[in-house]
């Protein structure tokens, strides 16, 4: 069985812009690329499940989602990463979807269709559905970064101070880090 590391796009990977649709408007965090190749290079496979509610408000196509895809796709080649799939789910939140985070079911899909180990794997994501995404999966760790809306989420929504996120509200712990090079580095010291 493989290891995972299942990623948010928007707000995690890439800077957050409300319904992207725009390839142009494609901007990598620093040191995204960097961390996604030690990743990769230690096992593990890369997911990316994405919510694209935009598509099904009729804001954009997903054409324009595969677009914007393509584009962070070919900045994540010229650092070396290969993305091993990405799922999109485009129904907009009243929308009846079968994967629509924080369900869990592109988790379990990619559990089928690579053999991947969800014990363990990671979710990272800067939303409370990412990491409800992940813990309705099973995995091993969620990580939520302080990149999108992460910090916003950290200081209203939790009320806590340091980097664990504790119970609350049925909540299981996460860990909060400031982005997507911090989470790469944690993972990796865990599978030394």
């Amino acid at each position: 069985m493989k290891k995972a590391v299942f990623l948010d796009r928007d707000g995690t990977l890439i800077e957050e812009r409300e319904y992207l649709s725009k390839p142009d408007l494609v901007v990598l965090y620093p040191g995204v690329g960097a961390a996604l190749a030690r990743l990769k290079q230690a096992g593990f496979r890369l997911v990316i499940v994405s919510n694209q509610s935009g598509v099904g408000r009729g804001l954009f196509t997903m054409e324009d989602v595969t677009r914007v895809n393509m584009r962070m796709k070919a900045l994540l080649a010229v650092e070396g990463v290969h993305l091993d799939k990405i799922y999109v789910a485009p129904e907009a939140p009243d929308q009846p979807s079968r994967a629509r985070k924080p369900s869990p079911q592109f988790l379990l899909d990619a559990r089928d269709e690579m053999e991947i180990n969800l014990a363990e794997s990671f979710m990272i994501g800067d939303k409370l559905i990412d990491l409800e995404c992940g813990w309705n999966a099973g995995v091993k760790r969620c990580i939520l970064v302080k990149t999108g809306y992460g910090k916003q989420f950290v200081k209203e929504a939790l009320g806590v101070a340091g980097n664990t996120m504790q119970r609350r509200r049925g909540w299981q712990p996460a860990l909060i880090v400031d982005d997507l090079p911090a989470a790469a580095d944690w993972i990796l010291q865990q599978a030394k």
